[in-house]
This record gives C-alpha cells, sequence and structure tokens, in this order.
C-alpha cells in the first residue's frame, strides 16, 4: 500500500472519529490564539487530520488520490529506498507550514480556528504542477481541462485575494502557503526541475 492511501485512510479515521467528539475537535483544531497562549504547537499538525463534515472530507481526500501517487513515485525514485518517508515528512512538514503562516496572521484574533488537510493537499497539487505542469486539471464543477501552471496562477491569485478579503471561515492563507511550499520543496531538493519545468513550458507553448 502506498504512503498517500495510508494518509487518506488515516485522515478518514481522525475526521470521523472527531466528527461524533466534540472535545476530541476542539482540541485538535488549529486555533492560532490559543497556541500563542499556552503553546498548544502540536495543534499544527493535528488540524491537518480534521474535516468540518463528510464533503470536505471527500474533497481533499480525492484531490490526494488524484495527484498524490504521482508526487510519492518521484520521491521514491529520487531517494531510492526511503523515498516513502521523505514523502510522508513533506506532507507532515506542509500541514505545518501552512498552519505556521495562519498562526502570524491570527494569533491575536480570538474567535479564528481553522480545520483540514487543504493546506497539505494544496502542496501535493503544486508538487504535481512542478513536475507536470502542462497536464490538465479538471474542476468538479468545470468538466474542462485546465494546463496545470495556468491552474496553479489561477489558484494562488484566487487563495491571497480570498485571504485578504476574509470572511467566509476559510483558512485561504493555509492554502496559499501550503502551494507554495509544495512548489518549491522539491526545487530545494532538486534544483534541476526548474530547468525541466520552464523546458515543458516551452515545449507547450
Amino acid at each position: 500500500m502506498t504512503i498517500t492511501y495510508l494518509i487518506i485512510g488515516f485522515t478518514a479515521l481522525i475526521s470521523f472519529m472527531a466528527f461524533n467528539n466534540r472535545e476530541l475537535f476542539v482540541k485538535m483544531q488549529h486555533w492560532p490564539y490559543q497556541e500563542a497562549r499556552h503553546g498548544e504547537y502540536y495543534r499544527w499538525l493535528t488540524s491537518g487530520f480534521l474535516h468540518g463534515d463528510p464533503m470536505h472530507l471527500i474533497f481533499n481526500m480525492l484531490t490526494l488520490y488524484f495527484f498524490g501517487n504521482h508526487v510519492e513515485n518521484w520521491f521514491k525514485a529520487k531517494f531510492e529506498g526511503f523515498g516513502g518517508l521523505v514523502y510522508l515528512a513533506f506532507y507532515l512538514v506542509a500541514i505545518a507550514a501552512a498552519s505556521s503562516a495562519t498562526f502570524q496572521k491570527y494569533k491575536n484574533t480570538s474567535s479564528f480556528a481553522s480545520i483540514g488537510a487543504s493546506g497539505a493537499v494544496a502542496a501535493v497539487l503544486f508538487a504535481f504542477i512542478l513536475l507536470a505542469p502542462t497536464v490538465g486539471i479538471m474542476l468538479f464543477f468545470i468538466p474542462i481541462p485546465i494546463p496545470g501552471f495556468i491552474f496553479g496562477i489561477l489558484y494562488l491569485w484566487y487563495s491571497s485575494r480570498a485571504a485578504q478579503r476574509g470572511g467566509d471561515n476559510i483558512d485561504h492563507v493555509a492554502h496559499f502557503f501550503g502551494a507554495v511550499f509544495g512548489f518549491f520543496f522539491p526545487l530545494i531538493l532538486e534544483p534541476s526541475l526548474f530547468l525541466d519545468f520552464v523546458a515543458q513550458l516551452l515545449n507547450w507553448f
């Protein structure tokens, strides 16, 4: 079984447990105000395994299912013998990295809390875009493939604008910074990926 499937299974398990356990849900959610005052930084990670409802969970896990194995296989090829562990570390650090960005913005806002794997899933999606920028990506409500690099630009633009606007109870800050983390993390491991990325774009044009 791949690491991607294990992540999906574990996330589904924790999410369903928290659906019926409000105390567990509150204890694990990302709550910057609480974290800053009580040092509960474990929430940066645990919140990535919670979801608000089954549809939220399904949406995130379907996205991870479609793109996770491709990214996982790159890590396994890059780090033969332990690439799966590096991929798992990438995913977990992506959750924390996305949460840390939200923490900086909302650490003095007592009413803000967030949950979900969206930051880490965005990291996986943008790692995929780095590896295959011209492959079409379809939105659930737009059944037309959009080249990955165009989708990525639109995603970052929308996340940035929505984060500035606020008021919709969605952690767009985590989405944005998770995506940025996912794009640049593989580049740190293998800088030549950028040349491959540009070459694929030039061939597409």
